[in-house]
């Protein structure tokens, strides 16, 4: 047991009190990208981490869960915690099943390490290219990573901003396993949803047949207005990029709380008003289906009926 560290200054915790959401996600809906800090006294944060966060406990997740009418957790290894996926297994033993987990790995993990991890609920590992969250992306190694996880059925869950992802495209493509972009591959929303770097975004997808995550419209946002205060039309700026992605691709589109959010400066989000954001990107019945529950158990429950 150590002593928990020092919060990075300004860090903005999570809400503990969330509104109760107006809308009534389908039976069996998954939160499919969430995280799991700590806690820090007996999960110690990695050396080389970029931020201290405030714990968000496996308890505390599975409350949110709970409250906000959800059935199923995908949990996210966190930049905090590096290579030690120990939090997250800890969290995926606790759950009973109704969990599962992307882990980060190094290129030497061994196959029984692997399988270890696919024993507890890991069924993907995550490549983050997002340059203020990690000092090199070594490619090399991922490429050796793929390969050893390909035999499992895994896939890679892929981390990058949009201006990025014309010199990484190539890469992901030349990869032997399925990929997951999360949110959306941040894009510029102060740009036309129609317009050129967001339709390259979209031949991505298409071509790699890749799933997306509808996530994180609180980061993405730049004129909002954000989601506190009973607002029911928060992140409007959003909306249209996220509506053209589960309109492209209506069987591979997943969407996640991202609790408890990390690394956000400007305001932390009502996770109640995040879940009313749902039926403004998936408009129909037949596409909150597939986005909640559909989608997120063929990929990470597929022995399972939805």
């Amino acid at each position: 047991m150590s002593t928990a560290p020092e919060v990075t200054p300004g860090w903005l915790p999570w809400a503990s009190k969330p509104s109760s959401p107006t809308f009534v996600p389908p039976a069996g809906a998954v939160d499919a990208h969430c995280h799991v800090f700590g806690p820090a006294a007996r999960f110690p944060f990695a050396p080389e981490r970029k931020y201290t966060p405030v714990d968000g406990t496996k308890e505390q997740l599975f409350g949110l869960r709970d409250h906000l009418g959800l059935a199923r957790n995908v949990i996210v290894q966190a930049t905090c915690h590096g290579k030690d996926n120990s939090a997250l297994l800890d969290a995926l033993r606790a759950s009973g099943g109704s969990a599962r987990g992307v882990a980060t790995v190094d290129a030497d993990v061994p196959r029984e390490e692997l399988e270890r991890l696919h024993s507890a609920g890991v069924r993907g590992v995550r490549f983050n290219f997002v340059k203020r969250l990690v000092e090199t992306v070594p490619m090399r190694a991922l490429e050796t990573i793929a390969a050893k996880i390909a035999p499992l059925g895994w896939h890679a869950v892929v981390y990058f901003e949009a201006p990025d992802l014309p010199g990484l495209a190539e890469f992901f493509l030349s990869l032997p396993v399925p990929l997951v972009v999360d949110h959306m591959g941040r894009p510029d929303v102060t740009k036309d949803r129609d317009g050129p770097e967001f339709a390259e975004f979209l031949d991505f997808v298409a071509r790699s047949g890749a799933w997306v995550k509808v996530s994180c419209p609180e980061r993405l946002s730049k004129s909002g207005p954000p989601a506190l205060g009973g607002e029911q039309h928060a992140y409007a700026d959003v909306v249209p990029f996220a509506r053209r992605v589960v309109e492209a691709f209506p069987d591979r589109v997943l969407w996640g709380t991202d609790w408890p959010h990390p690394n956000l400066t400007d305001h932390m989000p009502d996770d109640g008003l995040l879940l009313d954001h749902v039926p403004r990107i998936a408009v129909t019945a037949q596409q909150r289906q597939a986005l909640l529950v559909d989608n997120p158990m063929r990929l990470y429950w597929p022995d399972e009926p939805a």
